[in-house]
């Protein structure tokens, strides 16, 4: 199995399996082994290769313990602290990793729980594990800038070296990216005050401000939805951030359909849906025949682009969520959901979805 197809795999489990996982210890069991195993490569049943329970005194802490080490030629490379799923990931969780980090050769720490994984190194100061992460994994929503990095620290393609000294722009990125998207979903007084004075040819007043204050987050809102609907219509689209893919658009789709088309406001978080609900099917279906329809009413996830298969509706356009699930008789049930995240708790029913599609005779189905 390929590392796309590994991480997926993994995601959907994550997905699936969460909510029974009770313990710190199951947790490592049921997710963070298979990463290390099935994502990195690494023979977790090898103790030189991978060592559970590392020791290594440090000053008069004797006896403690590092969830796991990876060796590479008898030297420890990476460190790994576990905590539970569900758990924050804080720093101060990780007080062992910064002892452990101190006096062993790891250039890499990664403190996860299971679903989330932190990943630190020494930016700051030589050999002194930064406070920050450079990198951060989630395996329910993957970045897919982060895949490179993440391939760098295989067993097939360990680069240590490399990744570290990537990790200075990585761990900077990131940060912006954050600072960015707190800005423009919630501009403060010193961001609105530089907007306004690029674009309006008055004095700032308060009131002018006041004003500006709104039209940032407005124009922010639609700048990210015009992305997003560039991003569709051009017809890249790729699932949970893992490997991007490209779907066609069908060659059926008329002159009229495309005139309707441009009424639509198809949003970055339906977007984010159709992508969950595609990592949460690949195991079931090839992904290229997953398809998105959106409308005015809601956003049509399909299989094979046919409408006589509809896998689930979005119904995102409003303030209460819902994920609309139709039965045999295309009778559509509407289940409430929080945000695009609690699709994962509806992972059986859309896999059997798919699934009696798939059994149904061609006749059936027309077009």
């Amino acid at each position: 199995m390929d590392f796309a197809n590994s991480l997926n795999g993994l995601a959907a489990k994550v997905a699936q399996q969460a909510s029974v996982i009770q313990t710190e210890e199951a947790t490592k069991n049921a997710f963070v082994m298979p990463f290390i195993h099935s994502v990195l490569g690494y023979d977790v049943f090898d103790p030189s290769e991978v060592t559970p329970e590392y020791v290594c005194d440090v000053g008069t802490k004797k006896g403690e313990k590092i969830d796991y080490a990876i060796l590479k030629g008898g030297e420890v490379q990476i460190l790994i602290e576990c905590k539970k799923i569900g758990e924050p990931l804080s720093i101060n969780h990780a007080s062992q990793l910064f002892r452990y980090f101190h006096v062993t050769s790891a250039r890499v720490a990664i403190l996860t729980n299971g679903r989330s994984y932190s990943f630190f190194t020494d930016l700051d100061a030589p050999n002194k594990m930064d406070e920050k992460p450079f990198m951060e994994l989630d395996l329910l929503d993957v970045d897919e800038h982060v895949i490179p990095e993440l391939l760098k620290l295989t067993k097939a393609a360990f680069d240590v070296e490399s990744i570290v000294n990537a990790a200075g722009e990585l761990k900077y990125v990131s940060r912006i990216k954050k600072l960015l998207a707190g800005l423009l979903g919630n501009p403060d007084d010193d961001f609105v005050k530089f907007v306004a004075a690029r674009v309006y040819d008055g004095v700032v007043t308060q009131k002018v401000r006041e004003l500006f204050s709104e039209l940032t987050r407005k124009a922010a809102v639609q700048f990210l939805n015009e992305q997003a609907n560039d991003r569709l219509k051009s017809a890249i689209v790729g699932p949970v951030g893992i490997v991007a893919q490209t779907i066609e658009v069908p060659h059926s789709i008329s002159v009229q359909a495309e005139e309707s088309l441009e009424k639509v406001v198809t949003t970055a978080e339906e977007l984010e849906g159709f992508m969950v609900v595609r990592a949460i099917l690949r195991s079931a279906v090839d992904v290229k025949r997953i398809v998105m329809r959106d409308n005015q009413s809601y956003c049509a996830i399909l299989l094979d682009d046919n409408n006589r298969k509809t896998i689930c509706r979005l119904h995102f356009n409003r303030a209460q969520k819902y994920l609309g699930l139709l039965d045999q008789s295309r009778s559509e049930t509407r289940i409430p959901i929080g945000g695009v995240d609690d699709i994962y708790a509806h992972f059986d029913k859309l896999i059997d979805a798919v699934k009696a599609f798939e059994t149904q005779s061609p006749i059936a189905q027309p077009e």
